[in-house]
């Protein structure tokens, strides 16, 4: 196989990295999403030349000396080009103005450690101070090990920042990606006033692995977008092409 070419995970169908890339990510064979980065999701999503960046200078640090730690922040700083494994920031979408945030994936896993949960604080209270709508794009491996329990502190604090927006009649719109695990589904993600997800995004606490390590029968589709829609976890599923219109029509709501 050509280094431009890979074998989609879901149908195992040769794909041309090319032909991906203008299909937004998806296989044009079996419609399975591939991940994003969090500038290709702010490109699709928002106004262009609408957003403008909060927060930059925030950036992790390897507080409990955890081995290997810095080093992997440098790598994944130069793959991304991030400081962080979030965007957040104002931005317009369909005209409406919009508080968002976004998770990248490629950096660490899009683990959630304290740079996220100031992150989405922030972008949260700068929504409901300012009346805005809020966005949220999660991903995420997990709860950041590397950071112990300032990573694990980050789902109560989230938590508070969204029941106090909406406390105080926030609109707040969460978009589930694949994959979506661990603290960020038991906080940010799963407080949303709409949550939509893409389909066969994987979201929950813990991994699929963990589970069957457990022994116990997994249903079909366990975790996937399809299945907890039908649970009522989540609201809607959404195609990636559409997920733009989606947000612009959800904001028409509130404005």
């Amino acid at each position: 196989m050509s280094p431009d070419t890979f074998a989609c995970r879901n149908c195992n169908a040769d794909i041309k990295l090319e032909a991906l890339i203008k299909n937004l990510k998806v296989c044009p064979e079996c419609d399975a999403h591939f991940p994003m980065s969090a500038q290709e999701r702010l490109d699709l999503l928002v106004d262009s030349d609408s957003f403008e960046e909060t927060d930059v200078n925030l950036y992790s640090i390897d507080a409990l000396e955890f081995p290997e730690y810095p080093d992997k922040l440098e790598r994944d700083i130069t793959k991304t080009g991030l400081r962080s494994e979030m965007l957040s920031g104002t931005a317009e979408i369909g005209g409406y103005s919009v508080a968002i945030a976004i998770g990248d994936v490629g950096f660490i896993g899009g683990t959630c450690g304290a740079v996220i949960g100031e992150k989405v604080t922030r972008c949260i209270e700068y929504a409901g101070k300012n009346n805005l709508p809020l966005v949220i794009v999660s991903v995420s491996g997990g709860m950041r090990m590397q950071e112990g329990t300032l990573a694990l502190m980050q789902m109560a604090k989230t938590a508070a920042a969204c029941a106090e927006y909406a406390k105080n009649g926030g609109f707040y719109i969460s978009v589930v990606t694949d994959p979506t695990f661990g603290g960020a589904t038991a906080s940010y993600t799963s407080l949303g006033d709409v949550i939509v997800a893409e389909p066969g995004a994987r979201v929950g606490f813990a991994g699929p692995l963990a589970v069957a390590s457990l022994q116990e029968e997994l249903p079909e589709n366990f975790q996937k977008a399809e299945s907890l829609v039908a649970h009522g976890f989540i609201d809607h599923i959404v195609h990636r092409t559409g997920m733009r219109q989606l947000l612009i029509d959800l904001l028409s709501f509130v404005n």
